[in-house]
């Protein structure tokens, strides 16, 4: 799916349509030392094994995209619920 890069869009903050710059959002790094992280990788030691099946393959074929919106009057950031596609181009 091909989509703009500028979107005219109603901004909760400014409460008015201004147009907003789209991006993807992208997850940031994960935690090493969150204290769920820490308990995975102790239980993952020793005999047992691992503590949930770890995944072979994956049984989608797309991933929900999520889009982030930011205005550009006040810079107020939103993001929309996860659409499902294959691939998204931004700009094109």
């Amino acid at each position: 799916m091909k989509m703009r890069k500028e979107l005219n869009k109603f901004c909760p903050k400014c409460k008015h349509h201004t147009p907003h710059a789209i991006t993807l959002y992208k997850k940031g790094r994960e935690r090493a030392l969150a204290g769920g992280v820490r308990r995975h990788e102790r239980e993952k030691h020793g005999y047992g094994g691992q503590k949930w099946p770890e995944l072979k393959r994956t049984a989608k074929t797309t991933k929900k995209q999520v889009l982030k919106y930011r205005c550009k009057n006040c810079s107020y950031i939103f993001q929309s619920p996860g659409i499902r596609l294959r691939k998204l181009e931004i700009g094109a």
